[in-house]
């Protein structure tokens, strides 16, 4: 055989085992049944349509709506601001390709996999006018624990997957909410940077001093930016610029744990003391705290109609002594 004969029987070879290697690897029955099985529950190149989610989970709804590019509560008729990372989450959940196979064709099947209308929990996403985008019915988990049952509403199609949607679906109003007292902190539209000036009216609960009265007057704390470091109307011996901007740090991120929407904003008791944030645009935000009720404080903000319920110990937090701000 010559030399140019074994190289073309070669080559033959070679190029036919290539092609099994290709037809095996296109054609893996465990490849096809991946293929086959990816699956999103809504379309992704829906996702900036959404304006609107419900959750109903036994009778208890809880609706998101999208208004200027921010995400609320409604709750009782009112608005109350959600958590913009927690909501971006949960659709990026519904819009991802993951293996959810087909379990059945038939409805005989739902009642058994708690997914009929009155024994699931649905997840309506509509957008645009209402139109609706998705109707998603959660049934029963599967013996593992680790997958859900699920089927859109008025299909017979029952899929199973990763139990990706349980830490949203059976959470309560509160999880949803953002108690910030300063919303916009959570996205980083308002930080340490942007405040210039900070004000502190503490009430003489809040002051060290105990032979102060209630009602006294109180000097107020005040922190000057200047570039990079800070002034003080205070003496300091020695001052530390990390814990003052550890501590304004502090004061955007205070949360409550509740609304209260029982307290009138405008109620006189919500002038107890105060804090000034004067922003570099000029904007000033004051934050207005009541005395302590069983343990907690009620709080507005100006600009803003919700009060928010606080605990006392964090409330505390926010009217620290002068000697925190030395060095050690």
């Amino acid at each position: 055989m010559t030399y140019r004969h074994k190289t073309t029987v070669l080559g033959g070879v070679i190029a036919a085992l290539v092609l099994v290697l290709i037809f095996s690897f296109i054609f893996d029955p465990e490849r096809i049944s991946s293929r086959s099985a990816a699956y999103s529950w809504l379309d992704p190149r829906q996702k900036d349509a959404i304006d609107r989610i419900s959750i109903n989970n036994g009778g208890e709804e809880i609706i998101l709506v999208l208004k200027s590019g921010n995400w609320l509560v409604l709750n009782n008729g009112k608005e109350y601001p959600a958590r913009q990372i927690r909501v971006d989450d949960f659709i990026t959940a519904l819009t991802k390709s993951a293996p959810y196979p087909v379990r059945s064709s038939s409805s005989s099947s739902h009642e058994r996999l708690s997914l009929t209308g009155d024994g699931s929990i649905r997840v309506t996403v509509t957008g645009g006018a209402g139109r609706p985008l998705l109707d998603l019915l959660i049934g029963e988990s599967d013996v593992t624990g680790n997958e859900l049952f699920m089927r859109k509403q008025g299909q017979n199609e029952v899929r199973s997957g990763e139990d990706i949607f349980s830490t949203y679906v059976n959470s309560s109003l509160n999880s949803w909410y953002n108690l910030r007292l300063f919303p916009e902190t959570e996205n980083g539209k308002l930080d340490v940077t942007s405040v210039q000036r900070l004000t502190v009216y503490p009430s003489a609960d809040d002051a060290s001093d105990s032979s102060l009265s209630v009602g006294e007057y109180i000097p107020p704390l005040i922190f000057t930016r200047r570039n990079r470091t800070w002034t003080f109307n205070f003496e300091l011996t020695d001052p530390d610029m990390e814990r003052v901007d550890s501590y304004i740090r502090d004061i955007l991120n205070t949360s409550g744990d509740d609304f209260a929407d029982y307290v009138d904003p405008s109620d006189p008791d919500l002038h107890d003391c105060r804090i000034l944030l004067e922003l570099g645009d000029g904007t000033i935000k004051t934050l207005r705290l009541g005395p302590e009720v069983d343990g907690k404080r009620f709080a507005v903000v100006t600009g803003s109609q919700l009060v928010y319920s606080v605990p006392s110990w964090a409330a505390h937090r926010l009217f620290p002594d002068m000697e925190t701000f030395e060095k050690d």
